[in-house]
């Protein structure tokens, strides 16, 4: 059984789960907010030429719509538009679209693909969290914030350039990305928030400018890590053991002030051995690398170890 509607742009079809069909008055240039939020047996739409604005939560949990054509007159995707779509395997975002709103394709998740045009500048918080079948994504150069829980979630995801131009990735913003098994970020980026690449389990290669500054937990539970140009300015020396940073070959800095703090100071041995490190790794420690990397370290790094030991 079908229903079909004729939207003029004035309408709202709240929850309609019997709509399966919609076409566009002439004219129409707004689609309102809400207004197919939960057709749930709409399956495809044509928005047609002409149409600048998509209201926030406009496609809200459509959840049986496989597919959806915007066209190049609209410059906004609003928050929560295409946000529980889980039918929707691809998408299209036209050229001339700057800006792509929290929550925008939260949950959409059969979406395997999306092209995000040069034109976006601002990619919001959430904007594809738990987009679990998305396996590959290019942020374009334009952007320059990876906002909050951004790709959070994202479990299927194996690939990801960020560009140079990007200064700041927010906190939660690859979280669980449990795909994801390499990455670089530009020597741009100055900020990396709170656990924003937390239980990255499949994360083996990491590529870090020594600059940046990487919040609490960043990469906490990452357990296949294995390399990685570690940053010198972590917010703690708990960040770097506890998050396993420890078992990062490239440790060469930190590494290196600890063993010289141990020779100097043996007693300290056992009580960071109950801190984080076993045994053995402690004697290893001892014999690894050169002191020379501790006259690199910022002051404020020292004073943090010795406040953690």
């Amino acid at each position: 059984m079908t229903k079909s509607a004729v939207y003029s742009g004035i309408e709202t079809f709240y929850y309609d789960r019997e709509l399966t069909e919609v076409t566009f008055a002439k004219g129409v240039t707004t689609i309102g907010m809400y207004a197919f939020n939960g057709c749930s047996s709409l399956t495809a739409i044509t928005i047609p030429d002409g149409v600048t604005s998509i209201g926030g939560g406009a496609f809200y949990e459509c959840s049986s719509l496989t597919a959806i054509t915007i066209p190049g007159s609209v410059t906004t995707i609003e928050n929560d538009t295409f946000s529980g779509c889980s039918s929707l395997a691809a998408i299209t975002i036209p050229e001339g679209v700057t800006s792509i709103g929290d929550d925008a394709f939260r949950r959409c998740s059969s979406l395997t693909a999306i092209t995000i045009p040069d034109s976006v500048t601002t990619i919001g918080e959430h904007a594809f969290m738990r987009c679990s079948s998305l396996t590959a994504i290019t942020i374009p150069n334009s952007v320059t914030t990876i906002y909050d829980g951004a790709f959070n979630r994202c479990s299927s995801l194996a690939a990801i350039t960020i560009p140079d131009g990007v200064t700041s990735i927010g906190n939660y913003a690859f979280c669980i990305c449990s795909s994801l098994a390499a990455i670089t970020i530009p020597d741009s980026v100055t900020t990396i928030g709170h656990q924003a690449f937390w239980q990255c389990s499949a994360l083996t290669r990491l590529s870090l400018s020594p600059a940046v500054s990487v919040d609490h937990n960043c990469f906490s539970n990452c357990t296949a890590l294995n390399s990685a140009a570690a940053s010198q300015n972590m917010s703690t020396v708990e960040d770097l053991l506890h998050s396993r940073w420890h078992r990062i070959r490239e440790r060469v800095t930190v590494l290196s002030c600890l063993k010289k703090l141990l020779e100097d100071q043996p007693r300290r041995s056992d009580r960071l051995k109950r801190k984080r490190l076993g045994g053995d790794e402690v004697v290893a420690l001892q014999g690894t690398v050169s002191t020379a990397a501790c006259k690199r370290l910022p002051k404020v790094m020292w004073r943090v170890i010795l406040e953690f030991l």
